[in-house]
């Protein structure tokens, strides 16, 4: 049979070349293989040496220790830095994370079998063209997620492959093969020992895929019951109500499903029904309620969010959507209300707000899908023309400033921002009293009626 062939970036094709001049077994190594074979653009090309660290340092002229007690040397070419390891056996892993001690070796098989999964530990070169010592092109070719080896170790080993599994199922399409998934059932409550980092991380890459659906899979696994146990939750939380067809889970797949693969907006889906399990209610009908759930939700979506070390930036973001998912969900909305709505959320956040809402949507049953469709148009319609006429939604847009309330007497200090936020709640009302003049008068009427704090 012909040997695959893998176009190597010039850089990596000519650390080989200099590696296997000099005496040295070299190849890229791992995802880079694996994209390459399945067509994808590569991130990163790793390369793994039969040569040590100080081989390699012996070779290049450039290079940064990055992790020489580990075996990497990155080698610097050009702009560029490409990283380089020696085969290793890993030694003990009594954290389920990081290996106490590592050793070198001379030989391929022994460093490609401590990888995780059997389409991660294949290696190319030129010369020997694709080496594949444990069946990740069969497994490639069958869409599997397969535990190089015992599965059993490889979890122990490191304890984040349980996630990398259902990870790498969701970016992929593939399923995770039977024995290895029987393994991460087992194995499961090690990813306690795995640091809220690495643990959001994954969930992003997991939920940001073309399959977050996949996350049903970390459900159905044990691995959710240990990092989001709130999903667990929604998963066993049935809908009996006209306007839904799935349980809250289910339903929250569907919107993630219905938003961009964007972070920000895949959590926002997540969470946003997620104190739906903690504010159902039933009437005497048997039809279930879910009242404040979206106010609630807020709440906990800091707190988990918190927990995953997300940044700040995110968490408001999040925070937000969860909050206003629900906002026009009973038709009344008016301008007047709108305004309103945008001035707290941000006009220029309306397109997450209108995502999330159709997903929404999109997530439920067809009953009076035709109504709830032509509503959110309605929304939308409202929206367009508020901007279009650049009614006034902030302070900032106020036709007066702080300078302008204090010229009419009013001292500097908290005074003045109350009188702000005074006007602004009248203008939210009625955009025609956004003029200087007429906003002078109000503010003066508002002084005469509270003479007490001016």
């Amino acid at each position: 049979m012909d040997k695959i062939k893998i176009t190597l970036p010039a850089q990596v094709a000519e650390i080989i070349d200099k590696l296997n001049s000099a005496g040295y077994e070299a190849y890229a190594v791992g995802g880079c293989v694996r994209d390459s074979l399945l067509g994808r653009e590569p991130h990163d090309w790793d390369i793994t040496t039969s040569a040590t660290p100080y081989e390699v340092k012996g070779i290049f002229r450039r290079t940064v220790d990055t992790g020489i007690k580990h075996g990497t040397v990155t080698v610097l070419l050009g702009d560029e830095g490409f990283e380089v390891t020696t085969f290793r056996v890993d030694g003990e892993y009594s954290d389920h994370r990081h290996p106490e001690e590592v050793s070198f070796t001379r030989e391929l098989s022994e460093d490609l079998l401590r990888r995780d999964f059997t389409i991660n530990a294949m290696a190319y070169s030129e010369p020997t063209g694709v080496v594949d010592l444990y069946g990740g092109l069969s497994d490639l070719e069958n869409k599997v997620i397969k535990a190089v080896g015992d599965p059993d170790a490889r979890f122990d080993e490191d304890a984040l492959r349980i996630m990398r599994a259902v990870r790498f199922a969701a970016q992929l399409g593939f399923t995770v093969e039977e024995n290895t998934k029987a393994a991460i059932v087992r194995h499961a409550e090690f990813l306690r020992d795995v640091s809220a980092e690495r643990i959001e991380t994954e969930l992003t890459k997991l939920i940001t895929s073309p399959h977050p659906e996949k996350l049903i899979d970390a459900y159905q696994l044990g691995i959710t019951a240990v990092i989001l146990p709130e999903f667990d939750k929604m998963m066993e939380t049935p809908q009996n109500n006209p306007f839904h067809k799935y349980d809250v889970g289910r339903h929250t797949i569907a919107v993630m499903q219905n938003v961009p693969a964007v972070r920000a907006m895949r959590f926002a889906a997540l969470f946003h029904d997620m104190a739906k399990p903690e504010c159902k209610t039933t009437d005497e009908a048997g039809i279930d309620h879910f009242k404040m759930h979206s106010v609630k939700g807020a709440d906990m979506a800091v707190s988990i969010m918190r927990r995953l070390k997300m940044d700040n930036d995110t968490i408001k973001r999040v925070k937000r959507l969860v909050y206003w998912h629900d906002y026009g969900i009973k038709g009344d909305v008016t301008k007047k209300s709108l305004r309103r709505m945008l001035s707290q959320f941000g006009a220029e956040n309306f397109e997450d707000y209108y995502s999330i809402r159709q997903a929404d949507m999109l997530g439920q049953s067809d009953y009076m899908l035709e109504e709830k469709k032509a509503n959110l148009l309605r929304i939308r319609s409202m929206y367009e023309e508020i901007i279009a006429e650049a009614d006034c939604l902030t302070i900032k847009d106020l036709k007066v400033g702080g300078s302008d309330v204090m010229a009419i007497g009013v001292p500097a200090g908290p005074e003045v921002g109350k009188i702000l936020k005074y006007l602004l709640d009248k203008v939210l009302d009625d955009p025609s009293c956004n003029e200087k003049e007429k906003l002078l008068q109000m503010a003066e009427a508002y002084m005469t009626e509270r003479p007490e704090q001016s």
